[in-house]
């Protein structure tokens, strides 16, 4: 009794820190994602004010997307190098300066447009965060941790649902300022409390040449196929998912607005579930598995059967699906690439995750265009999380077969 009561304190005590680090990092996520996508709320109000055209309008959205998708890949690069310690706190204070701008200087569309360029610099919080929390946690449990890191990305929901609200109730700066605010508090929390992991795997070379090295990996552009599929569908839906209802089912917009959302949310929390699935089988089964409930649905929505249940029903279960397959995306992350080149690989896969989100509803889009209905649009989702669950089924679950892991 007197040596299981011994033994029980230092396993009490080894625990909390990566989970300190973990809930920091997740904080961090959030607050970074909340402001980067600020300006997709106001793109309305921006239209009406600056007298956009609907080309300028997407325009201004798609700006910080771009610059936080691609941003990643240095940025990951540097973190391998010198540590989410310092690259953490350094980018939440820099993306304060664009927030303020955009909320009290920006009046024109070239102003709007810098500003926007500048604030990607909140959407690459992703690559720092993944090598950060993977090198804190053993591979048994990484899948799960990094699935709860993931949750970092309900910062654009979060900014769906309040930057409107705030900025009709208090006043059009008051988003902006919020979210300044909060970022500065991170920002010095996290200069204070972040610790590397002690002894974590530092990269060597410049980053070009890690960056080099790293797309020459064959593990690279596989993963990055299946996370543009995965986070890619995930966001396509989470932007053009009101439309489509709109137009497909004559819904009003705070009807498919709040249904949207309700797809966001699903999403969004399967990613732990997935992360924690691929810790306890394997991440290729359940990527597959994922993949394939996606697949099925995509053609039952193809059908535009009636949106209660079964249309309600399909798109819920692909967000469950698109969720947990992005969770076990960085589950095979953890298991295939070695801790140096964590940072460097997820800032090519989450690049191709951020743009993977653009495709989806310019498709969507065309084919409307062209045939007056969105079947094709569907089924084209479909055959697309077909290839993704062969490419798992195949070749990834080779690589991430249990005697290659360490």
């Amino acid at each position: 009794m007197s040596r299981r009561a011994e033994r029980q304190p230092a396993r009490a005590v080894a625990f909390p820190q990566p989970a300190r680090m973990l809930a920091l990092a997740t904080a961090g996520f959030l607050l970074c994602f909340w402001a980067w996508a600020l300006l997709a709320p106001l793109g309305p109000t921006l239209r009406d004010d600056l007298d956009l055209s609907s080309f300028q309008q997407s325009l201004v959205v798609a700006v910080p997307v771009i610059v936080g998708s691609l941003g990643r890949i240095p940025v990951g690069a540097l973190t391998d190098r010198i540590g989410a310690r310092r690259v953490f706190p350094i980018v939440a204070a820099l993306t304060i300066l664009p927030v303020l701008y955009l909320g009290h200087l920006a009046d024109s569309l070239p102003e709007v447009l810098a500003g926007g360029f500048f604030l990607g610099l909140g959407g690459t919080t992703f690559a720092i965060g993944v090598p950060f929390v993977n090198a804190w946690y053993q591979p048994e449990r990484r899948g799960f941790a990094l699935g709860v890191f993931g949750i970092g990305t309900g910062g654009t929901a979060l900014s769906s649902f309040t930057t409107v609200q705030l900025a009709d109730a208090v006043g059009r700066s008051f988003p902006f300022d919020l979210v300044a605010v909060l970022l500065a508090a991170y920002a010095v929390a996290a200069h204070l409390l972040l610790r590397d992991k002690p002894g974590r795997a530092v990269a060597a070379g410049s980053l070009v040449a890690r960056t080099a090295a790293t797309l020459r990996m064959p593990a690279t552009l596989q993963l990055a196929f299946l996370y543009a599929m995965s986070f890619g569908g995930f966001v396509a839906f989470s932007v053009y998912l009101p439309t489509y209802l709109t137009t497909a089912y004559d819904l009003g917009r705070s009807d498919a607005a709040l249904r949207t959302a309700g797809f966001v949310v699903l999403a969004v929390a399967m990613r732990p579930v997935g992360g924690w699935l691929s810790d306890r089988t394997n991440p290729a089964p359940v990527l597959a598995i994922s993949y394939a409930v996606v697949c099925a649905l995509a053609l039952v929505a193809a059908i535009e059967t009636a949106l209660v249940p079964v249309g309600t029903l399909a798109f819920l279960g692909m967000a469950a699906g698109l969720g947990a397959s992005s969770g076990a995306v960085f589950a095979l992350v953890a298991r295939l690439v070695p801790p140096e080149r964590v940072g460097s690989v997820t800032g090519v896969v989450g690049a191709a995750g951020g743009l993977g989100g653009f495709f989806p509803p310019l498709v969507m889009g065309l084919v409307k265009s062209i045939t007056d209905d969105y079947a094709w649009g569907f089924v084209l989702l479909a055959i697309t999380a077909a290839a993704g669950g062969a490419l798992t089924a195949t070749v990834v679950r080779r690589r991430a077969h249990p005697s290659t892991q360490d």
